[in-house]
């Protein structure tokens, strides 16, 4: 994100997008691992409770160099929750829940997010000075937070979406997976990150925001 604004050379939007951006990542990241951990909590797992991450604290998930990567690129990462899947009662099912519910959680706040942008723009037209700002806070969130659940649905350990698929594999497809995993998925996962550095995949993460963009759009236009 700030990446792009620096390369566009316009002071201004670095500024913005410096002083928005921060609070949006913080916003996103909190969430996105706060849901991992209530939704542990659901399912039986009390571990992240006793390790202080059931809590909204960004202190308590911040990951420096994931959120300077989220800063700078749009993509990125927090402090894993902690999670004992003996504590579940069907620990497959428990695990691909509380690894979905992070990503869905960005979904859902980029959803809302988006909605609140564009009602302050209909409702408040023209914009200007601090709605501006208010508004495009809000598109940061939104845009942000679907990145990150985007980014996190990718089948690579240790992201999400790696537990996801693992939780819904056949038995022998799933140990192949681990296997897999367990010997390239870091070459994977380092060579995705760049591809998304240099824009590739970045049609996954566009069709993403234009999808919740577009909910957004039609659900407000039932209310306006």
């Amino acid at each position: 994100m700030l990446f792009d604004l620096i390369m566009g050379g316009d002071l201004r939007s670095i500024i913005l997008g410096l002083v928005l951006g921060l609070p949006a990542v913080v916003i996103c990241l909190t969430i996105h691992e706060a849901a991992h951990g209530f939704t542990a909590y659901l399912m039986g797992d009390k571990t992240a409770k006793a390790s202080g991450r059931l809590t909204l604290d960004p202190m308590a998930h911040i990951d420096p160099l994931g959120f300077m990567c989220m800063m700078l690129v749009g993509f990125g990462w927090a402090r894993p929750v902690p999670v004992n899947i003996s504590q579940f009662k069907n620990r497959r099912l428990g695990m691909g829940l509380v690894a979905a519910a992070g990503p869905v959680s960005n979904m859902i706040l980029g959803f809302i997010a988006y909605v609140i942008s564009i009602t302050l723009q209909v409702k408040l037209y023209p914009i200007s000075g601090f709605t501006e700002a208010l508004v495009l806070f809000f598109t940061y969130i939104a845009s942000m937070s679907v990145g990150l659940g985007v980014f996190n649905l990718l089948p690579v350990h240790p992201l999400d979406g790696s537990r996801i698929l693992d939780a819904i594999l056949p038995f022998k497809m799933q140990i192949k997976y681990q296997n897999f995993m367990n010997r390239y998925g870091s070459v994977v996962l380092l060579v995705i990150i760049a591809f998304l550095w240099i824009g590739g995949l970045s049609f996954l993460v566009i069709g993403a925001r234009q999808i919740i963009l577009n909910l957004a759009l039609n659900f407000v236009g039932l209310f306006l």
